[in-house]
C-alpha cells in the first residue's frame, strides 16, 4: 500500500514526522487533501488544523499558523511559522 512520508515543523522545532495514508490542511485558498500519488505542489498555509491519518489507523492533529505546505513524490512537508500538536478544542 502506498503511503506518504509526512513532516510537520515550526520555526522552533520538529513537531511530528511519520508515515501517513492521508493529510488535510487549510491553505489561504481553502482546504486541501493529499493522498499518495498526488501531483507535486506548493501552497501557503492558512491558520487552522492539520490532520494526518497515520498508516496504523490513528490520527495526528496539529494547529498550524502561517508557513508553507509542499508535496513532492509522496513526501509532505508542513513548514509552519508556529505549530503545536492537538486540536482547537483541546486549547
Amino acid at each position: 500500500m502506498a503511503e506518504l512520508n509526512v513532516e510537520i515543523v515550526s520555526e522552533e522545532r520538529s513537531i511530528w514526522s511519520g508515515a501517513a495514508s492521508a493529510v488535510s490542511a487549510r491553505t489561504v485558498n481553502g482546504e486541501i487533501g493529499i493522498l499518495p500519488g498526488h501531483t507535486p505542489m506548493l501552497a501557503v498555509l492558512g491558520d487552522g488544523e492539520v490532520v494526518v491519518r497515520t498508516t496504523d489507523g490513528g490520527t495526528v492533529t496539529a494547529q498550524a499558523h502561517g508557513g508553507f505546505f509542499s508535496v513532492d513524490h509522496d513526501r509532505v512537508v508542513i513548514a509552519a511559522t508556529s505549530a503545536r500538536l492537538g486540536d482547537a478544542a483541546a486549547a
